[in-house]
């Protein structure tokens, strides 16, 4: 899944309702504890953490890639 971005970067929490993963922002929080996600093939469960182009995350299974 490929996910563009328009500003120089976007934040976990937001990029997991802007894929669908989640509906809202307020799941975020939850979502990052109960999800498994690596960003760059490091562990992470902060909603804050910025993400700028060519990361690559991968989501319960799922590599998303920014762009």
């Amino acid at each position: 899944m490929n996910i563009k971005i328009n500003s120089e970067y976007i934040t976990l929490g937001q990029l997991l309702k802007k894929a669908d993963f989640i509906q809202s922002g307020g799941e975020a929080k939850f979502a990052v504890k109960e999800m498994d996600i690596t960003v760059n093939g490091e562990q992470e469960d902060r909603r804050g953490r910025k993400l700028y182009a060519g990361d690559r995350l991968v989501i319960d299974g799922v590599e998303v890639i920014i762009s």
